[in-house]
């Protein structure tokens, strides 16, 4: 489920399905918006006839008026909750929110809510790790072997580098059947990094260090190892001290149990019951409380996710992380082009998403965007900045079993790609292209 962005990979580290291999199924959604428009000949509606269109915000009147529709019709689709905040840098922001009916009983959504951020912690990993580098108490050609003696096998091979791109060759722990009941929401045992790099170590290597890319989570358990070793301070400490209270992140923390802080988004699953029949059996029971044909699964333990996507934070906040990111306010000039330095996530398509260190370049139908996905049991998020920092998206939906599943629910997988489309091109203010005629 912890992904990367618009599921080029997810950490809902669930055991692979038996259609497809999990890393590639999580690996789909985000690569496929590429060419979303062109592949599926889908075309974002228009607003509906009579909607007022008021220009209070930086957003064009169009623009927003899809933004609405699509998140009312992600809801119709099964969509317990959304949330769309779009900073175009002209003004202010766009926040838009839908939410099913019967979910407002348990809790009314608003923009500010925080939610599980599930891979997107990967991009601040990345950052405290370049951080270290820029003071020189780390270097990306460091083997993992230096750090963490013994733990790696082939650890004299894998560079620091390899573990922050996914081109390691590391398995991935998510897929690990001990992981499924944490996963679940059954067993809320506190994971340490050091336990999960050792579930994902046992993994079968896809390829050798550096061979290619190919996503794993397992790679950053290893970096979160690492940052412990390294500094001395726990995960949760480094995420307050480096980036949360510099930047005034108030609803952004390291979570290490089920424990919120302030006002959150609730997040469900279908229950057992309501599972479309594509669901494997291994996967259709979550622990949590029952509503309406869902289970309840917010008060679920992250802790599974580790460095790999154990993160809360808020629409908002993200926004301003992206910004501080992207402008060198958190990384040097140096480290920052480190960052965005990519290798191929498909090898016979250079042109198309590339890896960086905790984020990836996405050429999106309205131009290129840097990003990250992360989804995790009832929650599934998406963000999105220019190269600057000034524009800024993030697309929240409160589930995530149809991403892991997609063929399973068709519909809300559709409306949902639409409605990411949707927010890239309103984030760069144009319009979302038609798809050309066929023929």
């Amino acid at each position: 489920m912890i992904g990367m962005p618009m599921r080029a990979h997810s950490v809902s580290g669930h055991e692979p399905s038996r259609t497809r291999p999990a890393h590639r199924r999580r690996r789909a959604r985000l690569l496929a918006a590429s060419s979303f428009l062109a592949a599926t000949g889908l075309v974002v509606a228009l607003a509906q006839p009579g909607r007022a269109l008021m220009r209070t915000d930086g957003a064009l009147p169009q623009q927003r008026a899809q933004l609405e529709e699509l998140a009312e019709r992600l809801v119709a689709a099964g969509a317990p909750g959304v949330i769309v905040r779009v900073d175009d840098g002209r003004g202010r922001p766009v926040e838009v929110v839908e939410q099913a009916p019967w979910a407002r009983a348990d809790h009314r959504l608003r923009g500010g809510d925080e939610f599980r951020m599930g891979s997107n912690t990967k991009t601040v990993m990345a950052t405290l790790v370049l951080q270290l580098v820029a003071e020189g108490r780390l270097a990306l050609t460091d083997p993992v072997e230096k750090w963490l003696p013994g733990r790696v096998p082939h650890g004299d091979e894998i560079t620091l580098r390899m573990l922050l791109n996914h081109t390691s060759g590391i398995g991935d722990y998510t897929e690990a059947p001990e992981l499924l009941p944490s996963i679940l929401g059954k067993d809320r045992r506190p994971w340490t990094s050091e336990q999960l790099l050792a579930v994902g170590v046992k993994r079968d290597r896809p390829f050798p260090p550096g061979a290619r890319w190919a996503y794993s989570n397992t790679n950053y358990v290893a970096v979160g190892a690492l940052l412990e070793r390294v500094t001395g301070k726990s995960l949760a400490d480094l995420v307050r001290e480096r980036i949360a209270r510099p930047l005034g992140l108030r609803h952004t923390y390291y979570a290490t149990d089920s424990a919120w802080r302030g006002r959150h988004a609730r997040g469900y699953e279908p229950d057992a019951a309501h599972m479309p029949p594509g669901v494997p059996p291994a996967y259709r029971e979550y622990a949590g409380a029952a509503r309406e044909g869902h289970v309840d699964v917010s008060d679920n333990s992250p802790s599974w996710g580790g460095a790999a996507g154990a993160m809360v934070s808020t629409a908002r906040d993200w926004g301003r992380f992206y910004r501080a990111l992207m402008s060198g306010e958190l990384l040097p000039a140096a480290q920052l082009a480190q960052m965005r330095t990519t290798v191929p996530v498909f090898p016979d398509r250079p042109e198309g998403p590339g890896g960086g260190l905790g984020i990836q370049r996405f050429p999106s139908p309205c131009g290129t965007v840097w990003s990250h996905e992360g989804g995790i049991p009832g929650y599934l998020s998406t963000n999105f900045t220019d190269p600057t920092g000034r524009r800024t998206a993030t697309v929240l939906v409160s589930t995530e079993a149809f991403a892991e599943h997609p063929d399973a629910f068709p519909e809300i997988n559709e409306v949902s790609q639409e409605l990411q489309v949707a927010s890239m091109c309103a984030m760069l203010d144009k319009p979302v292209p038609s798809a050309s005629p066929a023929g």
